[in-house]
Parts: C-alpha cells; structure tokens; sequence
C-alpha cells in the first residue's frame, strides 16, 4: 500500500518515524502503565429487602489529582464499616447499604470521571437476580436503574466497553503498532491483523465462557513478553535468514493473539456478563474492540501517508528508535507484572 511500510528499505525512516509519534502518545496517555489506567469498577448487589452490598474498584495507580466518588441513590445509607483491601491490580473497597424500596428507579451516580481519564462501568445485582449493566462517562455519570436491561442495552453497553478497553489498552495497541511496522501495508497486514484478531476472539470466548481458566496476573506478564519479542524483530540485530515471524507474520500473530484474548477476558470478567445475553455480551464486547483496533491501525496509516508527503529526509539510525522503544517498555511491563504477582503470592 505504502513504500514507507517497506521494512526491507530501512533508510527510509518515515515509517519509523510514525511509529515514533504514536510511542509519544501511548506514553503520555498511559504513562507507561499498559492498564493501569483501565476503568474503575462500581457493583451494587440487593442481599436482602432494602439492603445492598457496594464493591467499589479502583485501580492501584491512578491518573494524579484524580479524585472519584460514587454517589449512591437519595434515600439509602450506610450500614456499618467501610472494608478495604488489595485485589490484583485494583483496590477495592466495599460496604453495605440500606435502601428502602429497593434500587429499581433510583439514580446512581459518580462524581470526577473526567479527572480520571477513563470510564466507570456500573453493575447492578438486583433482588431477583437480574443484572444490568451501563458505562457511566463524563458527558453521562448518572443511571437511572431500570426494570429490565433491553438487547439493544447489551448491544450498546457492552460494544462500548470493548472500544473503552482496547484503545486504553495501551500494550495491546503496542503489539498492533507493531505488527503494522513489521508486515507494512497491504495484503499482508490484512491477513496479519485478521490472524490476531482470531486468535484473541477464540481464546476470550474459552475464557469467557468457562472452558479454559488462568490466573490474569501471569497472562499479562507474557503479553508484555509479546511486545518484546516482536519488538526483538524490529530491531537491527536480528538472526540470518528470515525468522517465522517475518515469513509468517499471521501465524505468529494468530499465535500471540491467543495470548491477548485471554487478557481481554480478564477485563470481561471483571465487568461480569448479564444472565440470559451472554452470547450477545460477548459478541458485542468483541466487535468493541475491533473497531477500536481499526481505528488505531487507521490512524497509524494516515499519520504515515501524511509523513511521506513531507519533503524531508529522516537519518537512517530512526527506522530502530520505535524497537528500543517498545522493547524497553515491554521489559518495563513485564518486570512490573512479575513483580506485581510474585508481591501477590508472598502475601
């Protein structure tokens, strides 16, 4: 599609320089984090009549001067002592509260989601075990809980959930950014992008669905390995010959995209899935993180077409500034998760 993507040319640098760009922006949006930035979680469960127990998640590194608080329904409050503890990359607190006549009809509300940077996602558990589900953002932090959660709720909500995840998902974006330098434009980036995206789709329904169970803090430590691996491809000191990468991108995408489906999944989980729309939860999820897959891939092409069109002429020593770049962040992320679930096993 675009001789700037030619990985064989390496003085042309432009591609690299591209790439270079969106480093600059994965790094100022997740200060080099990966999720650490993902969505604060709040769940209300109805116990009994007129009492609910509050789960409120927040993640353990927060976006500075950040400040969020729920604002539970008029009319209900606490019963008893807050309870606050450490929950694999969150911390979580929970309570109970008196609500009487129940949580049908009552808004539910969060103050400071625009200080955060990201979204709240809102689970209720009502009395009679229905469940329902609503991303509370900026523009709409409040929810009016409703009788029953409608197909066209799930559809949304959940595809929504999907893009919020992807594009804060700021490690899987690297992998992406990395495959599009590796194959360039092209047939071969479709075949690729379509690869990994099979292969993540596969593994998030086997997870989701309950068919395959692993611990989340060990998948995302070998996603952060990914990135390096692929970073290791990008750079100058490669092996003689063509590596199974680069003969078979798709493979080793599909490969690894099994790998990052079950890191989607844990986000999955964490949201929960509502009883009887489980197949169209997760479709919905799916196709969210999709479209912000190709959102990302298209801006990464644009910024490129637009960087060719420039008469300028890059250094050659460029075209290997965005592999040091993303194999220092992956070693970052991966001694940081190592480390993260080693402190959790010595607890």
């Amino acid at each position: 599609m675009m001789r700037c993507f030619h990985v064989i040319d390496l003085a042309n640098a432009r591609a690299a320089a591209t790439a270079l760009l969106v480093l600059v922006w994965l790094l100022l949006s997740g200060q080099a984090y990966g999720h650490a930035f993902a969505p604060s979680l709040l769940e209300i469960r109805e116990i009994a009549p007129d009492e609910a127990l509050v789960r409120w998640k927040q993640p353990a590194i927060r976006v500075s001067g950040s400040g969020l608080s729920p604002i539970l329904p008029p009319g209900c409050h606490e019963l008893g002592k807050h309870s606050v503890r450490t929950e694999d990359t969150g911390i979580v607190e929970t309570w109970k509260i008196a609500c009487p006549g129940g949580l049908v009809g009552q808004t539910v509300r969060v103050d400071g989601i625009a200080d955060s940077r990201a979204d709240v996602l809102l689970r209720l558990v009502l009395g009679d075990e229905r469940s329902v589900r609503h991303v509370l953002t900026a523009d709409a932090p409040s929810f009016v809980v409703p009788e029953r959660e409608g197909k066209l709720d799930v559809l949304a909500s959940y595809g929504r959930i999907g893009i919020e995840h992807i594009l804060t998902g700021f490690d899987h974006l690297l992998f992406v950014l990395g495959l599009v330098l590796l194959v360039g434009g092209g047939r071969r980036l479709v075949w690729t992008v379509t690869a990994f995206t099979l292969g993540h789709s596969v593994t998030l329904a086997l997870a989701v669905l309950g068919l395959v169970h692993v611990p989340q803090q060990p998948i995302e430590a070998g996603i952060a390995l990914s990135i390096y691996v692929l970073a290791v491809q990008l750079g100058p000191y490669r092996p003689r010959g063509a590596s199974l990468m680069t003969r078979l991108p798709w493979l080793m995408a599909g490969a690894f995209g099994l790998l990052h489906g079950l890191g989607f999944a844990g986000a999955l989980a964490e949201v929960g899935l509502p009883n009887g729309e489980i197949p169209l939860a997760l479709f919905s999820f799916n196709v969210g993180i999709e479209l912000g897959q190709l959102v990302f891939v298209g801006v990464v092409l644009l910024a490129s077409r637009g960087l060719c069109a420039l008469p300028l002429r890059w250094p050659t020593p460029v075209v290997y500034v965005p592999a040091y770049a993303m194999g220092s962040l992956a070693v970052f992320w991966f001694l940081q998760r190592v480390t993260a679930s080693l402190a959790g096993i010595v607890l």
